[in-house]
């Protein structure tokens, strides 16, 4: 199955967006090519820019304090076990005692070193980071494996913190709604929301089943089309019934 998520939130869009962020960025640090700890530290890059938002350490503290309330009112509770609960809300604790440990804007050491900021000032000029362009980068990329990723992991480290609380709060959204398996009719579904309200959709389709989704959704109604893809010209919309899988989430 192919899994595709839709945020109803700008809340959930930037977690996911950087979940997606993270995932990308330990796997090219873990590779050993000088192209692909570039790639890593233009994620580290992007990661910055979508992490420095005001108010997003604080949006995760709160999001973490509101799940380990609910999570208090289960004890004693014979349906729930003991053990798994204390160990959900020792991992909701950790993650916020970190957190809060966080000083100043996050990612503001990154922004305070000039080498990087000289190289992350160049990423966005197309081949602008040619050895003669910034030799000490090229210098920096022919060093020791180990060594490159070794400084990759200190830029990174500070803001491991974000990840674990983020990780946290998108595994128990993702947890919170119920698989239901649907039909598409002519390749277009309708959910009326009746007052209801959602922070994530996610949709369930088969791998060998060549379609996309393209879902909107507002007050009243989610609606979905399933597009056959093309890497040429724009989707067209599929005529034929198509079976997906779908959860509403919302914390």
């Amino acid at each position: 199955m192919i899994t595709y998520e839709y945020p109803l939130s700008e809340r959930v869009r930037t977690l996911l967006r950087l979940e997606d962020l993270f995932e990308k960025l330990v796997y090219f640090t873990s590779a050993s090519g000088g192209a692909e700890h570039h790639v890593a530290l233009v994620l580290l890059f992007e990661l910055l820019e979508v992490a420095g938002r005001a108010d997003l350490k604080f949006d995760l503290v709160q999001e973490l304090e509101r799940q380990r309330q609910i999570l208090l009112s289960f004890r004693n509770n014979p349906d729930i076990s003991e053990d798994a609960l204390s160990g959900a809300l020792y991992e909701i604790e950790q993650a916020s005692t970190q957190l809060l440990a966080v000083q100043g804007k996050i990612g503001h050491y990154l922004r305070e070193n000039e080498w990087l900021m000289s190289i992350k000032n160049r990423v966005g000029i197309p081949g602008g980071v040619c050895e003669f362009d910034l030799p000490g980068y090229h210098y920096w990329l022919n060093r020791d494996v180990s060594e490159r990723q070794k400084n990759i992991e200190t830029w990174l480290s500070p803001m491991l913190p974000i990840r674990q609380a983020l990780t946290i709060v998108l595994r128990l959204l993702r947890a919170s709604g119920r698989s239901d398996q649907l039909l598409a009719k002519n390749g277009t579904y309708q959910v009326m929301l009746g007052g209801r309200s959602y922070q994530l959709i996610r949709l369930q389709v088969m791998k060998n089943n060549p379609v996309i989704p393209e879902i909107s959704a507002g007050k009243l109604a989610i609606n979905i089309r399933f597009l056959r893809p093309d890497m040429v010209q724009r989707p067209r919309q599929v005529e034929a019934d198509i079976e997906f899988d779908m959860t509403l989430c919302n914390l």
